[in-house]
């Protein structure tokens, strides 16, 4: 099971938020890039990023703050936040982004995720709250079921599903593990929890689901909630 540190970029800044709620962003770096570096010198294999603004933009806003983070280490990098179309996709990848994270798309047009899939490493990101899949920064909630999206995706070539509960994320509240169970055996493709993670105990109990691949860590760490160098030894 990997674990994925986690930066969140607001105005070039890593910040963590609460619920998904921009207004409640808490600055943790002004320079991501170093703390990128530390994950590594900690261990991670790969490092997860999400372009805040872009994600409630609809347009990639942390570009050049991206790029540093990508120079300045060896790590497997995830971008997501405001991808919208292939361009978007070429731009990380040839900054070296490693894969690329599709969310509120991933519900509004399906068939270009899978289409992107045939050509590039790509992670369907499926967030959701009361069960229900939100979207553009989860500023919206539709009126699909998460676990209905999920299943739009077996077998059609992605390389993971992101699952985040939104009530959960930021809360140091304890991951939803039978959340995540649900997306992986819905879908049948490897699944990494997100959302929540309080401890170390979270991680324990992930790897000892069975069902889960993967799981982010966020907020847990930057409040000195968890030892990473103790997680990574777990997994």
């Amino acid at each position: 099971m990997e674990i994925l540190p986690a930066i969140d970029l607001k105005e070039g800044l890593a910040v963590r938020l609460s619920k998904g709620l921009m207004d409640s962003a808490k600055v943790y770096s002004k320079e991501p890039w170093e703390l990128a570096k530390k994950f590594e010198d900690m261990g991670a294999k790969w490092l997860h990023i999400v372009d805040l603004d872009g994600a409630f933009a609809g347009e990639a806003r942390n570009h050049k703050v991206i790029e540093k983070i990508v120079s300045s280490t060896n790590l497997n990098i995830e971008v997501g936040g405001g991808i919208r179309d292939e361009k978007r996709i070429i731009e990380y990848k040839n900054l070296g982004v490693y894969r690329f994270i599709l969310g509120s798309i991933a519900l509004k047009n399906p068939q270009f995720v899978k289409d992107m899939a045939l050509k590039y490493s790509l992670v369907v990101g499926i967030d959701a709250k009361d069960g229900m899949v939100a979207v553009e920064g989860w500023a919206e909630v539709s009126d699909m079921r998460a676990v209905d999206l999920a299943k739009e995706y077996a077998n059609a070539g992605v390389d993971a599903i992101i699952c985040t509960d939104i009530s959960k994320d930021g809360m140091l509240s304890g991951v939803n593990i039978k959340f995540s169970e649900e997306i992986a055996i819905a879908s049948g493709i490897d699944t990494i929890a997100s959302g929540g993670v309080k401890d170390i105990n979270d991680i324990i109990a992930a790897k000892n689901s069975g069902k889960i691949a993967g799981i982010i860590v966020g907020k847990a760490y930057y409040e000195g909630k968890i030892d990473l160098k103790e997680a990574f030894s777990l997994s």
